[in-house]
Order: C-alpha cells, then sequence, then structure tokens
C-alpha cells in the first residue's frame, strides 16, 4: 500500500512541476505583470502623498504663518519653490526605480533562461 501511494503521489507532484514550469511565462507576462504594474502605481502614490508635492504646488502663492507683507510673500514663493524643485527630484528618482524594476521584471526570464543556455553549453 505504501509503495502504490509513494507512485501516486510522485506522479501527481511531477504533473504538478511539470504544469507550474509550463504556466509560469503566461503567468509572469500576464497576471504577474498586472499585479506588479498596481503594486507600483500604489508605491509612487504613496511616496507622492508622504511628499506632499501637489500640496505644495496647490499652496505656492499662499504667504507662510499668515504673512501678507511683500517680504513674507517673496520669502514665502522662493521658499516653497526651492521645496516644490526638490520634492520633485526626490519624486523623479522614485519613478526612476519604478521604472527600473518594470524593466528588470521584463528581461528577467530571458537572461535566467541566456545564463542558463550559456552554463549548458560550456
Amino acid at each position: 500500500m505504501i509503495k502504490n501511494n509513494i507512485i501516486f503521489y510522485s506522479g501527481e507532484i511531477l504533473t504538478d512541476i511539470v504544469r507550474d514550469i509550463i504556466y509560469f511565462p503566461a503567468w509572469w507576462y500576464s497576471r504577474g505583470l498586472c499585479l506588479l504594474v498596481v503594486k507600483l502605481k500604489r508605491f509612487l502614490s504613496d511616496r507622492q502623498k508622504s511628499l506632499a508635492l501637489l500640496i505644495w504646488i496647490k499652496n505656492i502663492y499662499r504667504p507662510m504663518y499668515g504673512q501678507y507683507d511683500w517680504q513674507g510673500m517673496l520669502i514665502s514663493f522662493f521658499m516653497r519653490l526651492f521645496q516644490i524643485l526638490t520634492r520633485s527630484l526626490i519624486m523623479l528618482f522614485w519613478l526612476i526605480i519604478s521604472l527600473a524594476i518594470f524593466f528588470i521584471w521584463l528581461v528577467l526570464p530571458a537572461v535566467v533562461l541566456a545564463g542558463i543556455i550559456y552554463q549548458l553549453a560550456l
């Protein structure tokens, strides 16, 4: 009875492994890619919220601390402009990181397959 179970379950396990290997490329470039894009969009949205970039842009002409004299307005404008430029550069950094992750996701299976073929050819 034990031998029959070993033969039966090893056949099931082998079938599952073969099916997973065959299904992997389809999942990687369809559902897996969609999940990655959703996660990257959420990541960039969270980074934008943490930087509050849109709030800084919206309030660029509003004086800080309620100082409506020309000196306060001038200092507030340039301070906010500096903040907007700095935060935009940080957001650009996160965008570049996200795009790099996306392109690595697209190329990674081909690189791994090429590495396997190269190692087998040696």
